[in-house]
């Protein structure tokens, strides 16, 4: 009877695991000839290196269709995008939910976390304010993308981008910075112009008629990864599909600041590191301890005079660098000439000078001028009174001035406004540069008054002050006539951008503070009088 029950176990346990091993191989044959099937119709199938594309010279005759994710980024982490959606767009309550539900995120696959981070971050976010895709998100993003990667889109007749991101989260890099023809995104569901945090599964039909007009219209080369043939239908149409493999991503150089098409000279938002999960977890952690530096910053620089304040300030971690040229003329009151960095920059060259002195701002908020321990006054942007009112104030001691008229983030300087040239006969150029490891003391879309504290809790923020030659305005002007005495003071206003530009590295630009606004805004940075100021 033992033996044959053993017998009978044994074959149970014999077609049971032949059972099964020829299910799956059942499965095995099934899922190929479904991959073979929705193929078919292409004229040449293979699965080529990416490293095959470097070297061909025929890319200009085909239609591109690249992953966003999976070929043009080098890292595949999407975390970091949605917490700069959550912190910037949603607020910090948003942004520690996120945090709090990454690990749940990881476990329950890609599509599903894809999902629940959507949910997280764009649940309840007004569509029409949402400008994160464009005044924050690109800089990121455009410091993710593999060089190489790039350079061979650009050598493709049309370019498309496939992405499994919401469209409006990856629209504006790609085609504002980036150049690419074709965007192809997830669209997010609305209810009365709030986002509901859902998406809408993707649909090609129309991309495919607007990508079979003109050039490169036959055939198409899909870019992706191995473990993404199958995500997108835009694949399926592809005459040849390259893979990219994550030994090919991590080779791949950062695309330099001076090759992109377009260069990123404005971008707003408050985080100013790469927010991936650990670095979130250390900025939230850190916010507490930064909220109390800032503070007591604050009342130092306040309560005490330049000599004690500026000692007890650096014991904090402030770092303040100050140079000037060996030979300065020192008269009783000087005007000083300064880029714009953040709101602190006048108050940085009166600790740099350990003197009093004024500073005229176009617009600065209640908070920030009651907490200012100098003098600020504000102007109205009307010439004759603006003009009127530095003399006035240049007249009772030294005067700073932003010609720039907003604050400017990357190595770049604004046009000039040339009213200071009217001011006296000599000018002093101050070149003014920061460097934050953790926030963004300026903004164009939040709170300007918490501009000041959100720069001092930063854990070691550093400032550089350089006093540069004398400029004289007498030296541009060889006759009396209007027209030409017109001309000089914008000759003057460029001399000084110049120079600062010169002693930086920054490049001088025509772009103004309508401009900025506009684009990180949506308004022209004017606000009435009784609300706080941009």
């Amino acid at each position: 009877m033992a033996k044959l029950f053993r017998a009978f176990f044994f074959k149970s346990f014999f077609f049971f695991w032949y059972r099964f091993l020829f299910r799956q191989f059942k499965n095995l044959i099934r899922f190929y000839r479904t991959i073979s099937n929705s193929f078919s119709g292409a004229t040449q199938f293979r699965y080529p290196k990416f490293s095959s594309l470097l070297h061909r010279s025929d890319l200009n005759d085909h239609t591109l269709v690249f992953d966003v994710e999976n070929a043009l980024l080098r890292s595949s982490s999407l975390f970091p995008y949605f917490m700069l959606v959550a912190f910037e767009a949603g607020g910090l309550l948003r942004a520690i939910v996120l945090v709090l539900l990454y690990p749940f995120v990881c476990v329950v696959g890609s599509e599903m976390g894809l999902k629940i981070m959507v949910m997280t971050c764009f649940l309840g976010i007004k569509a029409s304010s949402f400008r994160v895709g464009r005044s924050v998100l690109p800089k990121f993003l455009l410091e993710d993308v593999g060089a190489e990667m790039f350079e061979t889109l650009k050598k493709g007749g049309k370019q498309v981008g496939v992405s499994r991101l919401p469209r409006v989260m990856v629209e504006s890099f790609l085609r504002e910075y980036l150049e690419i023809d074709f965007v192809v995104g997830r669209e997010l569901k609305m209810f009365c112009g709030y986002y509901l945090g859902l998406m809408d599964n993707n649909k090609t039909a129309h991309v495919l008629d607007l990508v079979k007009e003109g050039k490169g219209c036959s055939d198409m080369i899909g870019i992706t990864s191995h473990n993404n043939l199958r995500d997108h239908e835009l694949f399926s149409h592809c005459k040849e599909v390259v893979v990219v493999s994550e030994g090919d991503k991590r080779s791949w150089q950062k695309l330099g600041r001076e090759r992109y098409p377009r260069p990123l000279i404005f971008h707003d938002g408050r985080l100013a590191l790469r927010p991936t999960p650990m670095d979130s977890i250390a900025i939230l952690m850190w916010l507490p301890y930064g909220i109390i530096l800032s503070v007591i910053r604050i009342i130092l620089a306040v309560s005490l005079p330049f000599n004690m304040a500026t000692p007890l300030l650096v014991t904090t971690g402030l770092r303040l660098t100050t140079s000037a040229p060996t030979r300065s003329h020192h008269k009783n009151n000087n005007l000083y000439v300064c880029n714009h960095r953040t709101l602190l920059d006048p108050l940085y060259i009166s600790f740099s000078l350990q003197r009093n002195l004024s500073a005229v701002t176009y617009s600065l908020s209640r908070m920030s001028e009651v907490l200012s321990p100098i003098k600020t006054v504000r102007l109205t942007r009307n010439r004759d009174k603006d003009a009127k009112t530095m003399k006035h104030l240049l007249g009772q001691g030294d005067l700073v001035v932003c010609p720039e008229g907003t604050t400017c983030r990357e190595p770049y300087l604004l046009r000039f406004s040339p009213l200071f040239s009217e001011m006296c006969d000599e000018i002093v150029p101050v070149a003014i540069d920061t460097h934050v490891t953790m926030f963004h003391g300026t903004t164009a879309g939040g709170f300007k008054c918490l501009d000041p504290f959100f720069f001092l809790m930063n854990p070691s923020p550093v400032y550089t002050v350089q006093l540069l030659h004398h400029v004289f305005p007498s030296h541009f002007s060889h006759t009396t006539t209007t027209h030409v005495d017109q001309d000089s003071k914008f000759q003057v206003a460029n001399q000084v951008q110049s120079q600062i530009g010169t002693a930086l590295g920054f490049n001088c630009t025509r772009l103004t503070r309508k401009d900025k606004y506009l684009m990180l805004a949506g308004n022209e940075g004017t606000v009435a009088s009784k609300n706080n100021s941009q």
